[in-house]
C-alpha cells in the first residue's frame, strides 16, 4: 500500500481560525468499502489527528462484502476505542451508487453539515481530507472534487494511472464539459465533499446505483446552480481490485448525459431527471416554430399569446418590443414577460375571460402548439375572431403527422406516443397540411401565408442550437423542407385572418 509524505504534499495542520470554523460544523466522513479487508485499516490509520479532531463521525459503510471487511473494522474499533468511528454493513449489495445514497441519507438524518466521500481501497489519500472539507466550511462551494488531472502532485501518469484510463478519462471529461457547459479538469474522481444542505436539494430516488452515480450527481449540481470547486489530489494506483468495467462505465456516462439533455429539452422523460422536465421549452434553433413565429409577429405589436405556458416565447416577443398578454390553464404565471395574464380553460374558448378582455383587440393572436391538445379546437378558433383588430392576424402552429419520421415508424408498424413531439401523448388531434387548412377555413379564416419548420435535430442529437453541426444540418433540412413540405415539415405554420364575410360583419 502506498504511503504519502505530508510535507511533500504541502500538508499543514489547520490554523487556529480554521479550527474555530470547523468547530461550528458537523463534518462526517463516509468511507464506502467493498472487499477492503487488506486496505481499510491502513486508510483509517492515515487519517490525520487534526482531521479526527475536526470531524464528528467517520462512518464505514461496507457494501455487503463477502470477505472479512466488516469483521476487521469491528476489531479495529474495539482495539482503538475510537468513539467517532461508526460501522455499518449492508444486508445486500447496494452497488457503488446505492451505498453512497445510503450514507448520504444517514448523515442527512443525523443533521450533519458536511460529508466527505472516501474510498476504503486506499486509492485516495486520507491525508487530503481537510483540503476537501475546508472550502465548504469557508462557504466557497457546495461541492469539492479532488482532481487527479491537476499537476500539483505530478499528475495522473506519474501516480500510476494506466495510460488507457488516462486517455479515457480525458475524452469523457471533454465530452461532458462540452455538452454540459462546464470546465472541470476531471469528472471521474471519487474523492468528493458535499454540503449536506445542497444534498438535501437532490432527488436521489431514481438515480443509478451503479458507478456513473458520480456523473449523475455532477449533472444535478450543475443544473441546480450549486457551486463546485476542484482541488488537486495525488494519484495512486496499487494492487487493489478494480470492480469497474471501463467500457460499460463509459457507455453509462455518455448515456446519462444524453438522457439529461433529452429530458431538459422535453424530448423524453427519464426517471433520474424527472424533476427537470420542461414540457414546452423555447425552441431556439433556426427555422423552429418559435423562431419563425418571432419573425412573423415582428415588432411593436399587441400580442395575445394563447397557451403561453411559462412564457418562454412571450419573453422573446417582449424583447422584440411587443406588448404581450398571456392566457393559459395555469392558475397564475411567474413570468414577468407578459403584461397581463389570465387563466382560462382553452378547450371552452375565451368565454370565461371575455368580460375581462372587454373590447380589447390585438394585432397578433398566437396559437402556438395549442389546437392539437384541445378536444374542441373550434371553440377557441371562433372566439379569436372577436379579439383580432381590423388588420389583426392569427398565427397558428400545428404538428405535421405526415412527417417522414412518423411515416417511417408506421412503415415499421410503430405508432408510439412520447413525452413530446409530433406524437406527444397529450395530443388529441393530428393534422396534415390538408386537414389543417380545412380546420382554419371551416372556422372562418382566410389563409395568408403558410410555412413549415424543420425537424429539430438539436433535440434528437442532444446538441446546442448554435452547434456548427446543428446549423449545417438545419440549412440542409430547410432546403429539403422547402422542396417537400408535407414530407419533411415538422410543424405547420399558418398566418390567417377572418374571412371577408366576417370582416363585413365586424364593420357594421
Amino acid at each position: 500500500m502506498a504511503t504519502f509524505n505530508a510535507a511533500e504534499m504541502g500538508h499543514v495542520a489547520p490554523a487556529t481560525q480554521e479550527a474555530r470554523l470547523t468547530s461550528k460544523k458537523r463534518i462526517g466522513i463516509l468511507i464506502v468499502a467493498y472487499n477492503a479487508v487488506t486496505t481499510l485499516v491502513n486508510v483509517l490509520e492515515r487519517i490525520p489527528t487534526h482531521v479526527w479532531e475536526d470531524v464528528t463521525e467517520v462512518a464505514v459503510f461496507d457494501d455487503a462484502s463477502p470477505d472479512a471487511t466488516h469483521i476487521l473494522a469491528t476489531g479495529y474499533k474495539i482495539l482503538t476505542g475510537n468513539s467517532k468511528l461508526t460501522l455499518a454493513k449492508q444486508a445486500k449489495n447496494l452497488g457503488y451508487g446505492g451505498n453512497q445514497k445510503a450514507g448520504y441519507k444517514y448523515f442527512i438524518e443525523q443533521g450533519f453539515d458536511i460529508v466527505v466521500l472516501l474510498h476504503g481501497d486506499g486509492q485516495y489519500a486520507p491525508e487530503m481530507l481537510d483540503k476537501m472539507y475546508l472550502p465548504i466550511v469557508r462557504d466557497e462551494a457546495e461541492a469539492v472534487f479532488g482532481s487527479r488531472m491537476m499537476v500539483d502532485y505530478g499528475g495522473p501518469l506519474k501516480g500510476g494511472m494506466p495510460f488507457y484510463k488516462y486517455i479515457g478519462n480525458r475524452i469523457l471529461t471533454a465530452y461532458e464539459n462540452a455538452v454540459l457547459g462546464m470546465q472541470l479538469t476531471e469528472f471521474h474522481s471519487g474523492y468528493r465533499a458535499y454540503s449536506l444542505h445542497a444534498l438535501r436539494q437532490i432527488d436521489f430516488s431514481h438515480m443509478t446505483d451503479d458507478f456513473h452515480f458520480d456523473t449523475e450527481i455532477i449533472i444535478k449540481f450543475r443544473h441546480q446552480g450549486l457551486r463546485i470547486k476542484e482541488v488537486p489530489i495525488p494519484t495512486y494506483y496499487g494492487n487493489e481490485i478494480c470492480y469497474v468495467n471501463g467500457m460499460k462505465y463509459a457507455k453509462d456516462v455518455v448515456r446519462a448525459v444524453r438522457r439529461y439533455k433529452r429530458t431538459i429539452n422535453g424530448v423524453a422523460v427519464y426517471p433520474e431527471f424527472t424533476e427537470y422536465i420542461t414540457h414546452y421549452p423555447l425552441k431556439q434553433s433556426r427555422f423552429s416554430s418559435h423562431d419563425l413565429m418571432c419573425h412573423l409577429v415582428g415588432r411593436g405589436q399587441t400580442v395575445l399569446d394563447l397557451g403561453c405556458g411559462k412564457g418562454f416565447l412571450a419573453e422573446e416577443l417582449t424583447a422584440q418590443g411587443n406588448h404581450v398578454v398571456g392566457v393559459d390553464t395555469l392558475p397564475e404565471t411567474q413570468n414577468c414577460a407578459v403584461e397581463s395574464y389570465y387563466s382560462a380553460d382553452l378547450n371552452a374558448g375565451l368565454r370565461s375571460i371575455s368580460d375581462t378582455l372587454g373590447q380589447t383587440t390585438f394585432s397578433r393572436v398566437l396559437l402556438a402548439d395549442v389546437l392539437e391538445h384541445l378536444t374542441t379546437p373550434e371553440n377557441i378558433l371562433r372566439d379569436c375572431h372577436a379579439v383580432l383588430g381590423p388588420t389583426g392576424q392569427l398565427i397558428v402552429s400545428l404538428p405535421n403527422v405526415a412527417n417522414i419520421s412518423v411515416r417511417l415508424a408506421l412503415l415499421c408498424g410503430r405508432f408510439n406516443y412520447s413525452a413530446r413531439g409530433i406524437l406527444d401523448k397529450t395530443h388529441v388531434h393530428f393534422y396534415t397540411r390538408k386537414t389543417a387548412r380545412a380546420l382554419l377555413r371551416d372556422n372562418g379564416y382566410e389563409i395568408l401565408k403558410e410555412d413549415t419548420t424543420i425537424i429539430p435535430v438539436e433535440l434528437v442529437l442532444g446538441l446546442a442550437p448554435n452547434n456548427p453541426l446543428v446549423k449545417a444540418l438545419g440549412y440542409i433540412l430547410r432546403f429539403c423542407t422547402r422542396l417537400r413540405p408535407g414530407l419533411f415539415g415538422y410543424q405547420l405554420l399558418f398566418v390567417v385572418r377572418p374571412g371577408q364575410s366576417l370582416h363585413s360583419e365586424k364593420s357594421r
